[in-house]
């Protein structure tokens, strides 16, 4: 999905309670009636930070009260968990508002929770966020192997000898965020269709399952 400007964030997030909204990092954003979380020390979104948007939902709203989210990649595992619940269920008149310029490094679980929508602008749309040529080429072989040629890919993400998680995790993402911007420019489903399983495996590996029978498995 798309939206045409950052004017139109607000009426766009007030359809649904949780969406992401891919833009840059130095775009700003004017919301009305808004709560803004960002990184206190420009390192991470702590889950401190996290339960005291949790404490201020207790709060019941009677009108629509937006929470803002930025860049929300920063947001480190333990904020995360802790708001996943409320990404799932936000309560009445409630909006999560997840600004990121990089939404393949936004975990599956946020993901699935979330509607994402991209800046309508052909460049951005078609400009992959991951710079690292090796990582797109291993990105693009996995989003079109067969079966047979998985085990070979799999040797060859894991063949470093440092960082294979977060190697592995990169060419993943990388390989969502090529899905997402596919379908969306596309609109053409058996994209979208590979998602759950990029998001499985993703979420696998994230989580310490074993690196090479994951890329495999899941994505059979």
């Amino acid at each position: 999905m798309f939206f045409d400007t950052p004017e139109s964030i607000q009426s766009i997030a007030k359809r649904s309670g949780a969406s992401i909204f891919v833009l840059p990092d130095e775009q700003e954003i004017k919301i009305e009636n808004a709560m803004v979380v960002q990184p206190e020390d420009k390192a991470s979104i702590t889950i401190d930070q996290i339960r005291g948007i949790i404490k201020r939902l207790n709060i019941k709203q009677i009108s629509d009260f937006f929470i803002i989210i930025k860049p929300a990649e920063l947001m480190n595992l333990e904020a995360v968990n802790a708001l996943l619940k409320n990404l799932e269920e936000p309560g009445e008149n409630i909006h999560f508002i997840l600004l990121t310029n990089s939404p393949s490094k936004l975990l599956p679980t946020v993901l699935s929770r979330c509607a994402i929508y991209f800046l309508k602008t052909e460049k951005k749309l078609k400009k992959i966020s991951v710079k690292d040529e090796e990582i797109k080429n291993l990105a693009k072989r996995l989003l079109v192997a067969k079966n047979s040629e998985l085990i070979e890919i799999a040797e060859e993400i894991t063949k470093v000898k440092t960082n294979v998680r977060t190697r592995a995790l990169a060419v993943l993402g990388a390989a969502i965020e090529m899905l997402y911007k596919t379908y969306f420019i596309t609109n053409k489903i058996a994209f979208a269709e590979k998602l759950p399983k990029f998001l499985e495996a993703y979420d696998s590996i994230n989580q310490n399952g074993h690196i090479k029978l994951h890329l495999i498995a899941d994505l059979c």
